[in-house]
């Protein structure tokens, strides 16, 4: 894997950043960097910015399952702006330290419930093929509905999109936002 940006490659716009700081002083999120960075381009900025709130705000399916497989995007992608503002995120809808840190690691070194396994090779698949293969398909469809995967997928791959961006952007973490995690103590 390729190192990525230890400084901007695109400046946050200044007007955009105070715009961010306002509009987000109440939130979980504190997305304001990442704001101000897609600010240069007003298409890219609606339509990642609608596409996540949507999935976000108005999505369907569980909040916790959705930020595993949000999390898990991101750690796959090597994004640490993703992880870090997903972890705030993961905790908001229940999400313990240990688990956000077991997302780091094959699925198999956890004690994951069966759907959340699912999920979890989903993302894998997405990430490393771009197809979520025949056995995890079979999986996913004994746990969730067709809707439910379709939004599960979306997610993944929305995230996969926002990571690609933050990485090659050299985004750099807001205040307050956690970085990679720390495996638990014992």
């Amino acid at each position: 894997m390729s190192s990525r940006p230890s400084t901007p490659r695109v400046e946050p716009l200044p007007i955009a950043l105070e715009e961010a700081k306002e509009a987000m002083k109440d939130s979980v999120a504190n997305a304001i960097n990442v704001t101000a960075t897609l600010a240069h381009n007003e298409l890219v900025s609606t339509g990642v910015g609608r596409f996540s709130r949507q999935l976000l705000f108005k999505g369907s399916v569980d909040p916790r399952l959705r930020e595993i497989v949000i999390l898990r995007m991101g750690w796959n992608c090597q994004s640490v702006y993703e992880f870090g503002q997903h972890t705030l995120f993961g905790l908001d809808v229940g999400l313990t330290e240990s688990e956000i840190y077991w997302l780091t690691r094959p699925a198999s070194h956890f004690l994951w419930e069966q759907d959340e396994v699912a999920l979890l090779e989903m993302v894998d698949d997405l990430y490393g093929d771009d197809c979520v293969s025949d056995a995890t398909w079979e999986q996913l469809n004994s746990h969730f509905s067709v809707s439910d995967i379709l939004e599960f997928m979306a997610s993944a791959l929305q995230y996969r999109l926002v990571s690609g961006l933050l990485n090659s952007c050299g985004v750099q973490r807001d205040e307050g936002v956690p970085g990679w995690p720390a495996a638990p103590r014992n």
